[in-house]
């Protein structure tokens, strides 16, 4: 099977198969299977080529994310990134066009989202409308813990300033059928992610700004598991959340 997402990066971009072998150090019928017979290449030989073509590898080749490091920690775990900011915003995306049933977000800003995709809202409110039950947990900008983190982190009032940023990025959204925003004052343990059966969780650390945090993939696979888990503390935080009104 073709590898399309593959043609059709390089296409957007203007690779051709003898471009982008150069840079991956193959020959460029290898890069040809990997296009028109959907091979995969080698890991190492996979990073270069993505790296080469802005895109997140494993968008490029999925079956790498089947790693047997990873998966000899934990069946869930499909990927592990040092930073937030090492992940390619087509992760995201791709995840959440990728819900059916449930897409959630837990953050206190995550601006980054909306000003790197602006099609976000159109994304959220498609999901909506097709099905998808869409909750959204933003920061209050008034709440203590949001500004405690603030001086954690050394940002100032800045964490405030994006969370009411994020507030008017998902303002349209507000009194979309099967869409919900509420904002909480819980201190974030972790930004959560969530499609159905799979979710990012950036896991936050102490003084450094979510961006510097790891991020891990995880997949469901056992009852009362990890992405189970994450799932009990965005319910909770959900909970305690209050609901943004026009």
């Amino acid at each position: 099977m073709a590898n399309e997402r593959l043609r059709a990066t390089m296409a957007a971009a203007g690779w051709t198969y003898a471009g982008l072998a150069a840079v991956a150090e193959v020959d460029p019928k290898s890069v040809e299977r990997w296009v028109n017979l959907g091979r995969t290449p080698r890991r190492e030989t996979a990073l270069r080529a993505a790296e080469a073509l802005g895109e997140d590898m494993f968008a490029l080749w999925p079956s790498l994310r089947q790693a047997r490091a990873a998966r000899a920690v934990s069946p869930e775990l499909v990927a592990l990134y040092e930073r937030r900011a090492g992940v390619a915003l087509s992760a995201y995306i791709d995840l959440f066009a990728q819900a059916r049933e449930h897409l959630d977000i837990l953050v206190y800003a995550a601006v980054f989202l909306h000003e790197t995709y602006p099609g976000l809202n159109d994304l959220l409110a498609e999901r909506a409308a097709e099905g998808c039950s869409v909750r959204i947990a933003l920061g209050d900008p008034d709440s203590p813990n949001v500004r405690q983190r603030g001086m954690e982190e050394k940002f100032g009032h800045g964490i405030e300033s994006r969370c009411r940023l994020a507030l008017m990025h998902y303002s349209p959204l507000v009194g979309t059928p099967g869409i919900e925003i509420r904002t909480h004052g819980t201190t974030l343990y972790n930004s959560l992610y969530r499609a159905d059966d799979q979710v990012l969780v950036n896991a936050h650390v102490f003084g450094a700004n979510a961006y510097v945090a790891p991020v891990w993939h995880l997949r469901r696979a056992v009852s009362g598991g990890m992405f189970d888990g994450y799932m009990a503390s965005f319910d909770s935080v959900w909970e305690t959340a209050a609901r943004r009104e026009k």
